[in-house]
Order: C-alpha cells, then sequence, then structure tokens
C-alpha cells in the first residue's frame, strides 16, 4: 500500500489578466474582474487594479491575498513618504520603492505579478512591468497574468516599442490615440477570454490624462 502524502501549498493562483498601455500625454491601466482559484470562479466582481498615488496605478494578478498585502505595505510607505516630504510619490519613484519592497521579500516572495502604470513629471505616459521577486523595465506596454501569453502577441503586433538597447535612447510610449489604445485594450480582453477559462466577467479600465481619471467597465462573456 503506498504512503500518501497531503501536499499544502502557501500560495495560490487566482488568475485574472492585467494590460497597461502608455502613450505620449495618457496611460491606460486595465484588468478582468475575475477571481478563481482551480475551476471554481470564486467572484465575478474583483477589481484588480489600485490606486497607489494620483498619477499612479498598479494592476496586479496572482495570489490575491498576498497582493493585498503588498498594496497594504506600499500604501503604508507611501503614506510616510507624504508625511516626509509633504507631497506624492511620482510614478518613477513609486516604481522603485516596487521594485525595491518586492526585493526584500525575495525569499519567501509575494506571488504578485504587477503592472504598474502612470504619468511621469512632464505629463507622460509610463508603465513599469515587474517579475514576483523585483526585477523591473520601463517599457511601453505590458501584460500579465493567466492571459498574458496571449495578449502580448497582438500588443507586440500592433506597439513594437523600440528596442532598449538603441542609442540614443528613445521614448518607450506607443504611438496610439488615447482612444485607439482604449479599443486595442477592449480587444485583447476579448480575444483572451475566448481561450482563458480565467479571464473574463468584465473588464475595468482606468484611464489617465491631463484632464484627471476616467473609468470604463466592458462586459465580457460568463462562462
Amino acid at each position: 500500500m503506498s504512503k500518501q502524502q497531503a501536499n499544502w501549498s502557501p500560495y495560490d493562483n487566482n488568475g485574472g489578466s492585467c494590460v497597461a498601455i502608455a502613450g505620449a500625454d495618457y496611460c491606460v491601466v486595465a484588468a478582468d474582474t475575475r477571481m478563481s482559484t482551480g475551476y471554481s470562479i470564486l467572484t465575478r466582481d474583483y477589481s484588480k487594479i489600485c490606486k497607489l498615488a494620483d498619477k499612479c496605478f498598479l494592476a496586479s494578478s496572482g495570489f490575491q491575498a498576498d497582493v493585498r498585502a503588498l498594496q497594504k505595505n506600499l500604501a503604508a510607505k507611501h503614506l510616510s513618504y507624504q508625511h516626509q516630504h509633504n507631497k506624492q510619490m511620482s510614478c518613477p519613484a513609486m516604481a522603485q520603492l516596487l521594485s525595491n519592497t518586492l526585493y526584500y521579500k525575495r525569499f519567501f516572495p509575494y506571488y504578485a505579478f504587477n503592472v504598474l502604470g502612470g504619468l511621469d513629471s512632464e505629463g507622460k505616459g509610463c508603465v513599469f512591468t515587474y517579475d514576483a521577486v523585483g526585477s523591473y523595465e520601463k517599457v511601453g506596454y505590458s501584460a500579465q497574468g493567466s492571459g498574458s501569453t496571449l495578449i502580448m502577441p497582438v500588443l507586440d503586433k500592433r506597439l513594437q516599442s523600440p528596442s532598449p538597447l538603441l542609442l540614443p535612447s528613445q521614448d518607450a510610449v506607443t504611438p496610439l490615440s488615447e482612444e485607439e489604445a482604449i479599443d486595442l485594450v477592449k480587444t485583447v480582453f476579448v480575444a483572451a477570454t475566448e481561450r482563458d477559462i480565467h479571464t473574463g466577467d468584465s473588464v475595468e479600465i482606468v484611464v489617465l490624462n491631463a484632464d484627471g481619471i476616467r473609468r470604463e467597465h466592458v462586459e465580457l462573456r460568463k462562462d
């Protein structure tokens, strides 16, 4: 008789997909609202997008308990920064803080895969993409989560940002207008929902520009 052993993991993967696109004067951050585990849907209306500062939003997939712990950690550090400097963090500063925070936990990491999007001090869109232990890169667009392998090829085909190896370096922003970027986000989420069971229900879209913040919700298939 074979010996049975219970396998326990401190992590779970709650699925979902996140996308961010940076433009010359805007940034679009989007994520679906389905949270699942295995073949079970836990909720169809869970926001994966967190406002870290007035011009900085974080979209995260992975283990949502770790994501929530990470968000609380960043909020506490940002509050401390505001008390010390009497201003909010810029998006690039928040990007470095997120990298440091993830790297600090590298031996028992947050099981969270993040995309940070916002506007820099000049009003240009910026997107930063991360792995679980804090390695990050400034890019023109990025996707994370269970549907990222379906979404990134479409974004690569449409956007194809300049290589970071080019000298002189070029701005990592996309050539699309704001409305074109929003339409592209809607298209890639509809496509990902058809093939990824962990992505669906609806997509939450946050648009940042000089006029402020705008939110949109688009329904996706429920099955």
